[in-house]
Order: structure tokens, then sequence, then C-alpha cells
């Protein structure tokens, strides 16, 4: 089905049921599967043989999930995780250990931002954070010779300006390291950045994917193209012989496999974040509705950008598909037709008056999430950035006044009725 519309496909890839089966994808609610013989299960156990043992591996219900993502992205293979920041962590952590150095944008998310300068710090890796808009001959002035992946977000949460794919992707293959790239707010549906360039791409499905903030996860896509037997010295956990699992060189035996194989029997067998089979089957009914959804909420988050945009209240509006948009240029190259649902804004006046408007929403909640069928709205700075300092935010582009506003699927002029309620109490 790869020739396939993505509306076709987010309803019928991963799973093809015979005859008889069941029409929708079971869940396969069992933590293991049972043998005939020991043989069999020894088989598994040394990679020799495909099938499921323990979940926490594999599960034929994640798995049927991951590979309808991995077709949505034009990726040979993905893996489930928890939660999106599993994702990005074992997209890191598959290719790093002790002594090596990541590049990451500063504009991406601040839990990864945490991650990345904080908690991967103390595992013993670097991570360089860098202005995504530098021109390409300073941006190469930051690879090492330790450097092992450049990371970056298709649209920055939670400033939503547009990653330059081909330019993040001509620098880290240079330098013959993958480029990694968080497509959460952009989805498959607006963008696919493998056909830019990126070698691995994550998802917090939690978001757009789920679509309805009952599911927490995460995935990983692997492109399959990167080759990583070319750059060997670099990838010793993909080219040499792994000891728990009697010498398997990952990148000889499994081929374009190789990078989920490793995170699936490595790194999910040692840390455990999988999915559980009964919220990757939650995320699939959402997956099948995502291309209409993506529709109303871009299409909703335009007209209240515009309505945003032309308030004299409103100090600055930033949304991509806006040609005031500094991204706006970058829109027009790298999504198809339409971003996301979320927009950023500041208002004018004091911190004290925006609280009041935050405040004052009946429709839109105040609430840590983003990209669901319902309207919210957060204030980084005070919130999901709190812990960074000011210089940070800066780097950012977090700005004291900034409130990220994800629109909903309600019809947009009850959304911007809300918000002229609110704007008339400052």
């Amino acid at each position: 089905m790869s020739e396939s519309y993505i509306e076709t496909k987010c309803i019928h890839e991963g799973y093809e049921p015979g005859n008889g089966e069941p029409r929708q994808i079971p869940i396969c609610q069992s933590t293991t599967f049972k043998y005939d013989t020991s043989d069999e299960m020894g088989m598994l156990f040394d990679l020799e043989k495909e099938g499921y043992f323990y979940t926490r591996l594999q599960n034929p219900t994640n798995d049927a999930v991951a590979a309808k993502i991995a077709s949505l992205e034009g990726g040979v293979a993905g893996m489930l995780t928890s939660s999106g920041q599993a994702a990005n962590f074992f997209a890191v952590f598959n290719i790093c250990e002790a002594g090596d150095h990541i590049i990451a944008s500063s504009s991406i998310y601040g839990g990864t931002y945490n991650l990345f300068t904080v908690t991967m710090k103390k595992m013993g890796i670097e991570c360089t954070i860098v202005d995504q808009n530098l021109p390409e001959e300073e941006l190469d002035k930051y690879f090492k010779q330790n450097t092992k992946a450049l990371f970056g977000e298709t649209i920055t949460n939670p400033t939503v300006n547009v990653l330059d794919i081909e330019k993040f992707a001509h620098l880290a293959h240079k330098h013959g390291v993958p480029l990694i790239v968080d497509n959460t707010f952009a989805t498959p549906v607006n963008c696919q950045p493998i056909k830019w360039g990126a070698d691995i791409v994550t998802h917090s499905t939690t978001k757009y994917m789920d679509g309805h903030a009952a599911t927490v996860g995460g995935c990983i896509v692997d492109s399959g193209n990167f080759d990583w037997l070319a750059h060997a010295e670099k990838f010793p956990g993909l080219t040499t012989p792994d000891d728990s699992y009697h010498g398997v060189v990952y990148a000889e035996r499994f081929g374009k496999a190789a990078y989920i194989t490793k995170a699936t029997v490595q790194l999910m067998r040692d840390l455990g974040s999988i999915q559980s089979p009964q919220n990757a089957f939650y995320l699939n009914l959402g997956l099948e509705s995502l291309p209409v959804r993506m529709r109303q909420h871009c299409n909703n988050a335009l007209k209240v950008a515009k309505y945003l945009e032309a308030n004299d209240k409103v100090a600055w509006v930033n949304y991509p598909d806006l040609e005031s948009s500094e991204s706006h240029e970058l829109f027009k190259k790298y999504l198809n037709g339409a971003s996301c649902g979320v927009l950023c804004f500041g208002l004018k006046g004091t911190r004290k008056q925006a609280e009041i408007f935050m405040d004052s929403l009946k429709l839109a909640d105040i609430e840590t999430h983003v990209a669901d069928s319902k309207t919210c709205l957060l204030h980084p700075a005070s919130h999901t950035h709190r812990q960074m300092t000011d210089e940070q935010l800066k780097e950012a582009g977090v700005s004291p006044d900034l409130i990220r506003f994800s629109v909903g699927l309600e019809n947009a002029d009850d959304i911007i009725a809300d918000l002229e309620q609110a704007f008339k109490l400052i």
C-alpha cells in the first residue's frame, strides 16, 4: 500500500486481517507467549528467529501500530514507547554513550531540553544547544569528533517555528551523523521529514496522533537510509559485537532494520519504557482519523491567528501559515499546505493582565497538554519552561509574554468568541 494516499494508509496500514479474523487490530493483552519447545524459545532469545516471547520487548498490537506510523513517515521500521520523552531518549541513547556529544536546536520542547542538557549530562553525554536559524557555516563550527547526532523539531514547541530540515540534514551527513527530527506537531499528514533528509523521526503520540488526550505514548521511526557501517568507528553499538547477544553485530545481521532492532532488543529489554497494548489500540483509533482532524485543527488555527493578528490588544502573533511569520517561507517549502493547530502570541500590557486574560477564558482550558480535540493554552515561562533560566528562555526564543494556544476542533467562531470576551476584561 506504499502508493496509497495518507488517508488510506492511516486506516489500513500495519494490520491486514485474514479470512474470519478481527477487522480491528486485536489487543494482545498478555505479558508472555507460549511455545512448544525450549529450543524454539532459545532461538528467539538469540535473535535467530522472529516472534514474540515477552511484551516488554515486543507485542503484536504495538508492532502493528508502529508499522502503521513507520509507513506514514516513509520509514522502514518503528517502535512504540511509553511517552514522547522516552522516544527522544531512546532515539539518542541508542547511538550514544558516555563521552559522546550531540547537538540540538535551542527551540525544542522544554522537557527535551532538560533531558539533553541535564539528565543525559549526568550519563556523560554532552549536548550543545544551537540557534537553528544560524547559517550553515556557523552551525558547522559546533560539530566535534565525538558528535553522534543532530536533533531538531519540525515545528518547534512552543514557538511554532519551522526547522530548515534540508540544512540540518546536510550538516549532519557532512559530519557522518544522523539527523533526528521530532515531528510531533506537524505529524506525517503535514510533513514527512525523511523525504527532506532526516534519518530518524520521533513522535509524542500523546498529541495529535492520539488526538483526544486519552493515552500517553511515543514512537521512533527509522528511515533505514543512514549507513552505519560507513561510519563504523562512530557507532560501535551498531557495528561491533554485542556481548549480551553472543556477539551479534546489528548493522551486519539486520541491515536497514539495525537501528530499531537494537533499540528494541537492547534498550527496551534493559529500560522497559513500553507502551501498553491497550494504549496502542487507542492510539490506532486516533490514527484512523488523523488526516481529517489535522485539516480541521489547521483551518481553525489559521482563522484564530488572523483574528489575533487584527486585534489591537495583541502585541504579536506567530503561526507559520501566516505570511507575517518568520517561518512562512520554510512553511511553504516543508509543510503540506498547513502546519498544525498550535500558535503563539503575546499581549500588550502587563503580565498580570495576561494572567487575567487566561483565567477569564471559558472554552479554552489552562493545562499542560497541547494538540488534542479541545482548545487549551498555557504560559510556557511559568509552566513547561519554568525550570529554564532567563538566558535559556532567550536562547529558546521563549519570551516572557509568550502564550501557547492550542486550537481544538470546536467551531472556530466559538473559540474566537471566547477570546473576545476575555479581551474585554483587560
